[in-house]
């Protein structure tokens, strides 16, 4: 890859007049552009001006732009684009010259009728000039529309985690016009090196912006190793606010925002209604469409607040399903009247609601469609998964559900895709039935160059590639992703990520999504804890138990911690447990084996209930299914992840710095299969 690279090396880009951009053709202002979205916030906003060349291109101005307000006792505006209404009803004309172009929006204040006062409302100017993604699709090469719908990523190179961009991974970028690239944890280390990180991206990119995007659902997926580590969202479930769920998402937002990432593949949408599902679990909101449905819009409404474009995931469904996608091809049985009863009723919302994007699911729906394919790994006939299915992501999605945004594959490299589908075969599959980005492709040269080459001989006809093409755009400019002339210095947006990102606002939406996601389901007058001083407590447990007890020893100093990987303890151990005035159980699974009665850290904790003399308080870290193994505990409680901001808040309840109020947002079955604790039970002190 680095000779092929090397073969067409482009020096790095410097000053806008170096890059082959054609003439000048227009300068329009931004927010009359009919995709873009407009919005004033305290009477002030920023207006942008957007140029225009002959070759379709467009991007950003800011080189020697002279804007001005017609009548200033309406509005004001300075020479960076600000405007500030000044409480005056009539109108103004804000222009804006480069000395060769003008173009000017209307900008009124004034009643509105049946309501007291008045206020500001952007009155757009139309006309052909303004339809900016037409021309630019109209003039575009095949290639350049097919860059714009690859999303490869770049975890590594040669063996190293990719902290900044190399001049191999530049010329990726370059040669394949890509449209957006996905970051992960190994890319993401500081807020400073990832601010850097996604400003040498941006400097790359050639013609438009490039989709930086990210999985950032707060929880267990969090790639961010620096900032906010806010509660995932079964804790928000737990919670049960639309308000916070906002707040969650709008603190996430900008977050990413301040480090330039731009697009979220959050928030997960999945109804997590089988217990057994290893791989969607806590990253759910619950089990309830309703109740999915609130929240995700919710917190959907957060990011995009932020200027971060939302990704609903994953569509049709993956919550009913007990094999990882990321491992085999799950099968979700249902026909289409229980999906849209309750695994599309979440989508549907989200849609409505104006979601910017939805990732499929490589999960099949044989009774949406039978489709079958011969899978390479095997030989045999298989369903088709949704994420390469036409009936599912046009028929279903576009013509029934009449979604209008950016469809994004899954993860292209999953097995449940790349076991069974060639790589190029795969991305051509997904584009055919719908999709207009295809997320981490499997070797991004061939797949490049499949797609190409399917296009160019009709197999995918150039009208099917427009629209996508065209909906990328569209996100891109309704998100205000664009390429900048002079782009802000790399300091200022350190500086500013610096400030947002971990800040001590975020951090209290942080501690207070975590207290109210706590979920108390037994308490057999066990909880709060009141110890004195001398009392010894014993923290057991193994995976992040020593998060667990570090929260604890916060609250009370005289501790013992029993860290076991076996799960067997020694006699020392349980004379500990036997003398201690309370027992803390962390307990941590994801899957049904670990949850099993059977499973040795279901039985060391049952044992350390027989052997207790003092109450046995059980938590469950990660998934709120642990119970079914131990139910005889003197108290349980669901913290939903294993992120400090939870350990603090199970160790608060514990030691009743607050009453808990948390509700469950699945339910929790017996052994047996009864129900041992419903929806929505929860206990308070």
């Amino acid at each position: 890859m680095l000779a092929l690279s090397q073969l067409f090396f482009i020096a790095p880009v410097g000053k806008a007049e170096s890059r082959p951009m054609n003439e000048k053709s227009d300068l329009v202002i931004f927010q009359n552009i009919p995709e873009a979205e407009t919005g004033v916030k305290d009477g002030k906003f920023r207006l942008k001006a957007i140029r225009a060349y002959t070759n379709g291109t467009f991007m950003e101005a800011g080189q020697n732009l002279i804007w001005q307000s017609t009548n200033s006792n309406v509005a004001e505006v300075d020479g960076e684009g600000n405007v500030v209404f000044n409480g005056k009803r009539g109108r103004t004309f804000i222009t804006v010259t480069d000395g060769v172009f003008t173009d000017r929006i209307a900008l009124d204040f004034k009643t509105v009728p049946g309501k007291k006062g008045a206020k500001p409302f952007i009155v757009k100017q139309r006309g052909e000039r303004y339809q900016l993604i037409q021309r630019a699709v109209s003039k575009m090469p095949l290639e350049h529309k097919i860059g714009q719908m690859l999303m490869p990523d770049f975890r590594t190179w040669k063996g190293m985690n990719v902290t900044e961009l190399n001049p191999e991974i530049e010329q990726l970028v370059k040669k394949y016009h890509l449209g957006g690239v996905i970051l992960f944890r190994e890319n993401v280390v500081t807020t400073e090196q990832t601010a850097r990180l996604v400003s040498q991206y941006n400097e790359a990119s050639e013609n438009f912006g490039l989709l930086m995007s990210i999985d950032q659902e707060g929880g267990i997926v969090t790639r961010l190793q620096s900032g906010t580590d806010m509660p995932g969202n079964m804790a928000l479930g737990a919670a049960r606010s639309p308000e916070l769920a906002w707040s969650v998402g709008n603190s996430i937002g900008e977050e990413l925002a301040a480090l330039g990432i731009n697009t979220n593949f959050a928030p997960v949408m999945d109804i997590n209604n089988n217990p057994d599902n290893p791989v969607i679990g806590v990253r759910s909101f619950g089990e309830n469409p309703e109740l999915v449905g609130s929240l995700g819009v919710a917190y959907t409404k957060g990011l995009q607040d932020a200027g971060v474009a939302a990704t609903a995931k994953h569509f049709p469904g993956h919550g009913d399903t007990a094999v990882d996608s990321h491992l085999g091809l799950p099968e979700v049985p249902h026909d289409r009247d229980r999906l849209k009863k309750v695994e599309l009723y979440p989508f549907q919302k989200a849609m409505e609601a104006g979601i910017d994007a939805i990732m499929t699911a490589h999960v099949t729906f044989p009774k949406i469609d039978s489709t079958k394919a011969i899978s390479k790994k095997t030989g045999e006939e298989i369903a088709v998964p949704a994420t390469l299915s036409y009936k599912v992501l046009t028929e279903l999605m576009r013509e029934d559900m009449g979604y209008e945004g950016v469809i994004t594959t899954d993860a292209m490299n999953m097995k449940a895709i790349a076991d069974h589908f060639g790589a190029v075969d795969a991305a051509v599959r997904a584009v055919k039935a719908g999709t207009d980005i295809v997320l981490m492709p499997v070797r991004l040269e061939e797949v490049a160059e499949g797609l190409l080459k399917a296009a160019e001989s009709g197999e995918i006809s150039e009208d099917r590639i427009d629209r996508s093409v065209s909906r990328v755009l569209t996100l891109k400019i309704k998100r205000g992703i664009l390429k900048q002339e002079t782009p802000q210095p790399v300091e200022e947006t350190v500086s500013e990520a610096l400030r947002i990102v971990g800040s001590p606002q975020h951090k209290s939406v942080e501690k207070e999504a975590a207290e109210k996601s706590i979920t108390v389901a037994r308490n057999e007058n066990a909880l709060p804890l009141k110890l004195d001083d001398d009392d010894e407590v014993v923290v057991v447990g193994n995976t992040y138990i020593s998060d667990m007890a570090k929260a604890v020893k916060k609250r009370h100093a005289n501790i013992h911690l029993i860290a076991t990987s076996s799960y067997v303890l020694t006699d020392e151990q349980r004379e500990w447990i036997r003398h201690a005035k309370a027992v803390i159980a962390g307990t941590y699974t994801f899957n049904v084996a670990g949850r099993s009665p059977d499973s040795p850290q279901m039985k060391m904790v049952r044992e350390i209930a027989e052997i207790s003399n003092g109450p046995v308080i059980g938590v469950a870290i990660r998934n709120p299914y642990d119970i079914m193994a131990y139910p005889a505990v003197d108290a349980y409680l669901a913290q939903y992840g294993f992120r400090t901001a939870s350990f603090e808040a199970s160790a608060g309840a514990i030691f009743g710095e607050f009453s808990p109020s948390g509700k469950l947002p699945v339910t929790i079955p017996a052994v047996d299969g009864t129900i041992l604790y419903p929806f929505g039970h929860g206990l308070s002190y």
